[in-house]
């Protein structure tokens, strides 16, 4: 799903909005983290759910 990153916590993790106006606590992919990709408040984001908790996700890409 796709969201906007409304607070950075810490140890890479963010406060997602997806479209349908949920909040998710998201983490960084590995992907991300290697290369070195900043997110800040504000950016647009590619975040994966989990299947065990709606809750939580990964941010996986940003636009």
């Amino acid at each position: 799903m796709e969201g906007i990153v409304t607070q950075a916590l810490s140890n890479g993790l963010f406060r997602v909005e997806l479209e349908n106006g949920f909040l998710v606590l998201s983490h960084l992919s590995g992907k991300i983290r290697r290369n070195r990709i900043k997110i800040i408040v504000g950016d647009r984001v590619k975040v994966e759910l989990s299947a065990y908790d709606l809750t939580r996700g990964r941010i996986i890409y940003r636009m």
